[in-house]
Order: C-alpha cells, then sequence, then structure tokens
C-alpha cells in the first residue's frame, strides 16, 4: 500500500510538472533535447509485454517486470559463464562421493564405460584423475613414468601440463602446486605452479602402447606421489582407487541445484580467485561470498526459468552452432569449439563466449597441448550431432562413416558415442560406446579407408565395424586422432559425413 501511494504522488507530481512544462515550452535555458534521450510514455516490447512510464519514471508494474527480467537474464548469465566452476565441482564431488579424497589417486585400468557418467569421455585410454587441494599449504606431485597430462583450477582455468607437454618433457620431475595464501619458503629442484584457486583437477594419461598398457600403470603406481609439502620429508604411501566399472557422477546438474554448486564454489574459494564482474553477477542472484544462499520463494521461481533458458541456450550452441568458424570444413558437419586452436577462447582480446559455453557443457579438460597439438603429438577431436543433410542422429536408423586413407594419425584414431542428455558415453549393450583401430577385428577397406556402421543392428557382414545406437535416443559422437599429422592440419584429408543408410 505505502509503495502505490508513493507511485500515485510521485505521478500526480510529475503530472502537474508535465503540464507545466508544456505550457511554458518558451523557457529561458531550453536544451534541444535528441529524441534518443527520451523514453515515451508506453514501449511495447516482446519479451515484457508492455512497459509504462510518467515523464520517464516506470510505474510499479514495469519496475516489478525489469527486476525479475533482471533477476532471470543474471541467473542465465550465471548458469552460462558459471559452467566451467560448476563442471569442475561436480567433478571433484563426484570423485569424492566415489571415496576419492584429495591426494588420492583414481584410476580407470580397465578402461571408462558408460556406467560412468563422465562429459565426453572415451574408452580406449585409462584415465587417471585425481584432486589437489591447495587450502592447507603447497602439494608436491612426483612423475616418474612418461605420461600426457594437465592440471586445471577451480574455474577450469589451465594452470600447468605435466609429462610430455610439461616442463619436465617426459624425462619426470616433482612439481610443487602452491596456492593464494602461501607465504612460505620455496625450495629448490622444484617445477614451480601458482594458482589463484585452492581446488584442482588432475588429469594423466600415460603414454604405453595398448599391449604395454598393464606394465605401464604398475610402474606409474610404484613411482607416482601426490602429498603436502610439509610431509615431504616424511612421505605418506599413495592411495590408488580403481573405479572402473563403477556408477558415478561427475556433471554439474541442469536445473535449480546447479545454482547451489555454483555457490559452494564461491564459498569455498578466495574472494578474489575469479573475474569480478562475473562474481558480481553471482551475487546480484544471490551467491555471495560469506552469505547463504536462500532465495525467497519468488526468486527461486525466477532462477528457475533462467536455469531452463540457460540449459537450452546452451544446448542450442552445442547441437546448432551458427558460428561458422566452429566448422572445420565448408562442406562437413564436423565442428569443435576449439577449432580456432586457442584452449583459453580468446581471439584478438575477444573472450568468444559461445566457444567456452560449447566447450565446457560438453566436455573437459583444458590444457594447450590439446586445442593446438603439435605435428605428431597430442590428439585432436572433431564433433558432430547431425548427418550429411544437418539432420540430428537418430538411434533408431542405421548410418555409415568413411575415413579416407591414409589417415592423419600416427598413433590410431577412434569413434566414441555420446548421449545427448548427458553427454557421457551412450548406454548400449557395448562396453566401449565406440570403436577404434587398436583393435585387429576391425577392418579397413581395399583402399586403406575404413567404413564404420551405426544403427541399432549390426549390418550384414560388418559387425566388426558396427557401433551400437539406441532407437528412441539421439546422440552425438566424437572423433579423436591420435598422434594428427600434416594432412590434419593443412585440411588435406576429410572425414566423410554421417550418410544415412536407407
Amino acid at each position: 500500500m505505502k509503495l502505490k501511494y508513493f507511485y500515485s504522488t510521485i505521478s500526480l507530481c510529475v503530472l502537474f510538472q508535465f503540464s507545466f512544462a508544456q505550457k511554458n515550452t518558451n523557457v529561458k535555458y531550453g536544451a534541444d533535447v535528441p529524441k534518443s534521450l527520451l523514453t515515451p510514455d508506453k514501449v511495447e516490447t516482446n519479451l515484457l509485454g508492455t512497459l509504462e512510464f510518467i515523464d520517464g519514471l516506470p510505474n510499479e508494474t514495469t519496475v516489478n517486470k525489469t527486476y525479475d527480467f533482471l533477476t532471470v537474464s543474471r541467473g542465465v548469465q550465471s548458469f552460462l559463464n558459471g559452467m566451467p566452476a560448476a563442471s569442475i565441482y561436480a567433478m571433484l564431488e563426484g570423485l569424492k562421493d566415489s571415496g576419492v579424497n584429495p591426494g588420492d589417486i583414481a584410476t580407470f585400468e580397465n578402461l571408462m564405460d558408460a556406467r560412468t557418467l563422465f562429459l565426453t569421455a572415451n574408452s580406449s585410454t585409462p584415465y587417471i584423475l585425481g584432486e589437489i587441494d591447495l587450502k592447507n599449504g603447497p602439494i608436491v606431485v612426483e612423475i616418474a613414468q612418461p605420461v600426457l597430462g594437465f592440471v586445471n583450477d577451480a574455474f577450469f582455468h589451465h594452470v600447468t601440463d605435466l609429462g610430455i607437454t610439461g616442463k619436465d618433457r617426459g624425462a619426470g620431475g616433482k612439481y610443487l602446486f602452491i596456492g593464494p595464501d602461501y607465504k612460505g619458503a620455496i625450495p629448490d629442484d622444484y617445477i614451480v605452479a601458482r594458482s589463484k584457486t585452492y581446488r584442482h583437477w588432475l588429469l594423466l594419461r600415460l603414454v604405453s602402447k595398448p599391449e604395454e598398457a598393464k606394465e605401464a600403470m604398475k610402474k606409474f603406481k610404484e613411482t607416482f606421489n601426490c602429498y603436502p609439502l610439509l610431509k615431504a620429508e616424511n612421505k605418506p604411501k599413495q592411495k590408488f582407487i580403481d573405479l572402473s566399472g563403477q556408477q558415478i557422477n561427475t556433471i554439474h546438474a541442469n536445473n535449480f541445484e546447479f545454482y547451489n554448486e555454483l555457490n559452494a564454489v564461491i564459498q569455498y574459494e578466495p574472494a578474489n580467485a575469479f573475474n569480478e564482474e562475473l562474481v558480481g553477477v553471482f551475487a546480484s542472484i544471490g551467491i555471495k561470498k560469506g552469505k547463504t544462499f536462500a532465495p525467497d520463494q519468488h526468486t527461486k521461481l525466477l532462477l528457475e526459468e533462467a536455469v531452463a533458458i540457460g540449459n537450452a541456450s546452451a544446448r542450442s550452441l552445442c547441437y546448432r552452432p551458427r558460428n561458422k568458424s566452429a566448422y572445420f570444413y565448408k562442406d562437413r558437419q564436423w565442428y569443435s569449439s576449439f577449432a580456432g586452436g586457442v584452449h583459453d577462447f580468446i581471439n584478438n582480446g575477444e573472450m568468444v563466449l559461445d566457444d567456452r559455453i560449447m566447450f565446457h557443457y560438453m566436455a573437459t579438460g583444458i590444457t594447450p597441448a590439446m586445442a593446438a597439438p603439435v605435428v605428431g603429438t597430442g590428439s585432436v577431436y572433431a564433433f558432430t550431432a547431425h548427418d550429411s543433410k544437418a539432420n540430428y542422429l537418430d538411434g533408431g536408423k542405421t548410418y555409415k562413416v568413411t575415413l579416407p586413407a591414409p589417415i592423419p594419425a600416427k598413433d590410431f584414431w577412434s569413434f566414441i558415442v555420446y548421449s545427448n542428455q548427458h553427454r557421457s558415453m551412450l548406454e548400449t549393450d557395448q562396453k566401449l560406446a565406440g570403436i577404434d583401430n587398436l583393435n585387429p577385428d576391425v577392418k579397413a577397406n581395399k583402399d586403406g579407408s575404413y567404413t564404420i556402421w551405426f544403427g541399432p543392428k549390426p549390418p550384414k557382414d560388418h559387425k566388426n565395424n558396427w557401433v551400437q545406437t539406441m532407437p528412441g535416443k539421439g546422440y552425438s559422437v566424437l572423433l579423436r586422432l591420435y598422434g594428427p599429422l600434416e594432412q590434419w592440419f593443412d585440411k588435406s584429408w576429410k572425414p566423410g559425413d554421417f550418410e544415412l543408410v536407407k
């Protein structure tokens, strides 16, 4: 009632002044006011309908509409741009829920499969994962075996590579991770990596041939260690936990729970760990350092609307990208958020927001070696959810894809299929949810090319080159080339599109 009375009083005053101004148009100090500066009494909008003003002052209905709009729009931005933080949080919490605490190491010695919810994982190489938490001081990571690996911080920023692409160049060494609060001395003989955050995600892949994988893992476990610097004189025994075949979730939520995940990150990390403007957006919806996140029912409903719009936006960017630079070829359906060749999504001083959103909604793991690998090393990725006619892939139909010879992969190539819902391996009766040429049963064509079939049932005479899909379920696919060669980079080689088989 007080607010209505206030607006009624203001309205009468403004109307009186406006009427007076109309009668006295020839004022002594009159400005030549451009029309572009003026706000009409009524403005029609598509999103909010009619907005009403009294000589530029919004009426109560317009004020309520705009405040609600700000909450929804900032909630959408919090989802889209806070996703890297929520994704790391979900990854680390998923490990912790499986009994893997900071300093422990999780392995997937029998390869990952669809029982583990993990963004665009592969089933060709064994994963090694862990958390490095610097809240209580520096952490040492000792590596002796050749690995490919990296560490990302609590906002999914790249901190350092380890192993072949790291400063030890595959020779092994001791990495010392230092957090934002540490003021003590830094001992010699360490490779030092500094970070602005406490929590970090470690991912490693052993460098070995498939037939040597078990022996390489054995040696890795005998020589790897992760421990606090304070315990360097009395190193604890390293704990390894094999998560192969376990049902765990490492993916952030797509409903209101997302904001609780984001809030947990903000509460745990230092106040100055992230971009202040972005943190300001989080604070505007109630996610504020040192404060309880407890929106009232009206705000919660608005944020539920926001996360629904944010989720739809992310899915549109991932599955129907309109940015032509994301596509590798003008006449193919293969694309990537890393098509620009940069791991931080910066292009000429501009943060390419759509690319960053696309990556973090679909995938995980940031390193320069993945975005712009050197010829013959690392791996490259091409993604699609479409057939050659740009239609979404249908799990009830059969498609074939041909990789022309010679395939520019020094090590090997692979296809993995993913659920469009959770972006993890598609759940089927095939354990590996994909196929690669490490399997001797996968047969090449006479000219050295490979044709792979995707569908609910194996085509006649092509069972060994078949990937199972499920009727009623759409899916997307990642093509990986390990050890990519020059023909990939100069685009003289092109993978075929998904061709519908009738």
